[in-house]
């Protein structure tokens, strides 16, 4: 969803301009308190702000952007802004938040698989030292190479993703 925060007339036109250009649905508010509350009970992807509330109503705005949480902030001048850039501008700003999600996706993924290893790693080591402890019986031997193996199986697929 979309939030489209403007005090101009064209709001109306705006909001849909931009749903029917990136298909998902768009709000508009015509405050900065109403922003505030739509960000409070909606999640949205982008939030478009007139520069010009910003400007007029700066402790509303900072309330406002309060409570954005993730939506990604577009600024623009809706006095100088056509259409056709409205919808340019947020179009890029969904791809730039598409890019920055994957790519924290990415590093959360990568960050968590060396944790793994190194936890798996650790796991290979404490089996083989356990195996090399003198007079160990040998079912206790057994269940440890057990374990052993559903390590190394883990430690496969991990490296294989």
């Amino acid at each position: 969803m979309i939030l489209l925060i403007t005090s101009s007339a064209a709001g109306p036109q705006c909001a849909e301009a931009l749903r029917a250009e990136t298909g998902l649905e768009t709000h508009w508010a015509s405050t900065l308190q109403e922003a505030a509350s739509r960000l409070r009970e909606h999640t949205y992807t982008a939030a478009v702000i007139d520069q010009f509330l910003l400007e007029t109503e700066p402790s509303e705005s900072d309330q406002m952007m309060e409570h954005l949480g993730t939506a990604f902030p577009v600024h623009l001048n809706f006095a100088v802004t056509g259409m056709e850039r409205l919808v340019r501008e947020v179009r890029s700003a969904l791809q730039r938040r598409n890019r920055e999600e994957s790519a924290a996706h990415r590093a959360v993924q990568d960050q968590m698989c060396s944790e793994m290893r190194e936890t798996l790693t650790a796991m290979l080591l404490s089996c083989e030292l356990a195996i090399s402890v003198p007079n160990v019986p040998g079912p206790a031997v057994e269940k440890i190479r057990a374990i052993d193996n559903l390590v190394r199986e883990l430690k496969l697929r991990l490296e294989a993703h």
